[in-house]
């Protein structure tokens, strides 16, 4: 019966206590609800004073997120205040300052990948909009965030990579110029004028109008194939304007026909077999056609 008791008497005791801490709650709640409301306030401030500005878009991003987070973390330590009277911004750090080392354990890729984000969005270079490729990963950049950064690829699929791969590893920037150079290596028959060959392909190529003709196109001898003599032909093409794709789709096209109407071959590889011993050779022999038996057709 003392311990029935005795366990009433905690109970209420709890509730008595929790029905006084009630307005103190209710309190907390109306800041963090407060904090809330100036969070989004203050983003909006920030965005009509970053709208005259020519930062970037992803700057921008960052600019609000750290607005918001910083209103949200005073709003918290307030509302916590007033809600556990025995709370105190000391006590708090004192807290972290213990458990600092198993929180970094745990939460390692979260802050790898916070802080990329952040070198990401104040380094000058990948824009949002830009085509990028890295780790076989090819899109055009959507969104950056403080943990990740969402990847339009050519299929339309979404990628979302962590900010710490792009940190880490090498990023192309495809679109980082108004122009790029472009390539592809054309074989042709070792019996044909290369001269020839060069002049009509780099014809062919500066006469269409998907590359840049204030850039020379290269059209150069590489190396002797299996059974051709490849040439390097070069090209720079804008970056924004046509497809890579399809500006390279135009290129072999024309340099097919050229050479077609030329009668230069573009030959296919060749096989030729050695035996290290001669290979005897006869003659089958030949056998007369047998005569129909009787009831078959002749």
């Amino acid at each position: 019966m003392n311990y029935i008791a005795t366990l009433h008497n905690q109970i209420e005791r709890m509730a008595r206590g929790f029905v006084q801490m009630l307005p103190q709650l209710a309190i907390a709640c109306v800041i963090l609800f407060i904090a809330w409301f100036l969070a989004r306030f203050a983003v909006r401030i920030a965005d009509r004073l970053t709208k005259r500005t020519h930062i970037r878009e992803d700057l921008k991003q960052l600019l609000d997120t750290l607005v918001r987070l910083a209103i949200w973390i005073v709003g918290i330590v307030i509302a916590l205040t007033v809600a556990i009277p025995s709370f105190t911004p000391a006590s708090a750090f004192a807290g972290l300052g213990v458990g600092a080392l198993a929180i970094g354990f745990a939460f390692q890729d979260i802050f790898e990948n916070f802080l990329a984000g952040v070198l990401i969005m104040l380094r000058e270079k990948m824009r949002i909009g830009d085509l990028i490729e890295c780790e076989g990963i090819i899109g055009k950049v959507e969104r950056i965030t403080l943990r990740e950064t969402h990847v339009r690829q050519l299929s339309n699929e979404l990628t979302i990579v962590p900010n710490s791969k792009l940190f880490k590893n090498p990023v192309k920037i495809l679109t980082d110029d108004v122009m790029r150079r472009d390539e592809i290596t054309v074989g042709v028959g070792y019996d044909c004028d290369l001269a020839e060959a060069q002049r009509l392909i780099q014809s062919a190529v500066e006469a269409l109008d998907d590359i840049v003709h204030e850039k020379p196109v290269l059209v150069v001898a590489r190396t002797f194939g299996a059974s051709s003599v490849d040439l390097l032909v070069q090209w720079w093409a804008p970056t924004g304007k046509t497809d890579i794709r399809l500006t390279r789709h135009s290129v072999v096209l024309a340099v097919k026909k050229a050479l077609d109407e030329a009668g230069i071959e573009i030959p296919y590889p060749y096989v030729t077999n050695t035996f290290k011993e001669p290979l005897e050779l006869a003659r089958a022999e030949t056998q007369a056609p047998s005569s129909p038996r009787r009831g078959e057709d002749k």
